[in-house]
């Protein structure tokens, strides 16, 4: 059986691949695996858009093959929770997380630590080699900070803030993040659920 995870970013990818080295099975890129497709995400929550693309990456993928594929972004609360779903198109697709980034920074001047809050999120569809779709989701709570800090995250890792750790999410170890991020959480449900359908 294949198991192909519905990504073609890298860092996701990594970071996807050091949460799952425990699971037993080799996890492929779309690229590994042949498929060559640019899924429209037009969901209007981070589930919808996961389960899409979970769909249409089954659809290409080869029969018998476990398709896994998430939907993640950032919601800042006083900016109504955007970037939400756009998180990736937030300011267009090519705008680098720099400037993303700064964006979100000053777009938060002058408002106080605790209307800072923000959080987040990540849905994860699965569709099992008979068809059957599994889904679950994971949140990490923050806020955001006051300028960049950390070189071990990517996106929008270096501006959300841990209060409790004191740092970003970009400055923790990946395998310190990985126990607390939205992603991490989320794999390890999924983790739960597969496990739960091939051994029933």
């Amino acid at each position: 059986m294949k198991i192909i995870f519905a990504t073609n970013n890298q860092d996701k990818y990594n970071e996807i691949k050091e949460i799952m080295q425990d699971f037993g099975e080799e996890i492929l890129s779309m690229r590994e695996a042949g498929i060559d497709l640019d899924v429209e995400e037009t969901g209007v929550t981070f589930m919808e858009n996961a389960v899409i693309k979970a769909k249409a990456v089954y659809e290409a993928a080869p029969e018998g093959s476990l398709v896994i594929a998430d939907d993640s972004g950032l919601e800042v609360d006083y900016l109504n929770k955007e970037p939400g779903v756009y998180s990736a198109r937030y300011l267009g697709i090519d705008t680098s997380y720099r400037i993303k980034n700064q964006n979100i920074i000053d777009r938060l001047d002058r408002v106080p630590d605790e209307k800072r809050t923000a959080r987040f999120v990540c849905a994860i569809a699965a569709i099992l080699p008979d068809g059957k779709l599994l889904s679950c989701e994971g949140t990490m709570e923050g806020r955001i900070g006051y300028a960049e800090s950390g070189e071990n995250g990517f996106g929008y890792d270096p501006i959300f803030y841990l209060p409790e750790f004191g740092c970003t999410s970009a400055d923790l170890k990946p395998e310190e993040k990985n126990i607390i991020s939205h992603r991490g959480k989320a794999l390890k449900k999924m983790k739960e659920l597969l496990s739960e359908n091939f051994n029933s």
